[in-house]
């Protein structure tokens, strides 16, 4: 038997999408405009400037960034082309490609990341207050528990 969603579920989820799918679209607006890349972009610099030597397998950083393999090759193929990320054959397994993160992608993570946080802030932070932070997190923690339980999560 199906368990349906009552009123006050139903509010919340609809709440829910909604606000994901525009603030995904409010985030990639902002760094399309001020910084020339797509969100995507952006978040493959990021988790190659927070991995030991800027620097990760393809597959792991696919993991990371939860795309497709298509479209991280894709997106690294165009970071590649600004000189923003190198990739080469791992020097222990040759069948395997790491992409790194050149200083000119480090320097381009790091003049987009003020703007990118600022956004985040005005769209999500500034409203909420210390104690719904906290429970936005235990929220989120919570559903991660079950869609990605491999996975570690920043408490």
């Amino acid at each position: 038997m199906t368990r349906w969603l009552n009123d006050q579920e139903q509010e919340a989820w609809r709440a829910f999408l909604w606000t994901a799918q525009l603030l995904g679209d409010s985030l990639d607006r902002q760094l399309r405009r001020d910084s020339g890349m797509p969100q995507t972009y952006y978040m493959v610099l990021v988790m190659l400037s927070e991995s030991p030597g800027r620097c990760l397998t393809m597959s792991r950083l696919a993991e990371a960034t939860k795309g497709s393999a298509s479209r991280l090759s894709h997106a690294v193929a165009r970071l590649e082309e600004r000189g923003w990320i190198r990739r080469a054959k791992h020097p222990e397994d040759g069948r395997t490609i790491v992409a790194e993160l050149t200083d000119e992608g480090f320097a381009a993570l790091e003049e987009a990341a003020p703007g990118h946080v600022s956004e985040v802030r005005r769209v999500l932070f500034d409203q909420l207050t210390p104690e719904q932070v906290a429970q936005l997190s235990a929220i989120c923690h919570q559903a991660l528990e079950i869609l990605a339980p491999e996975a570690e999560c920043d408490s």
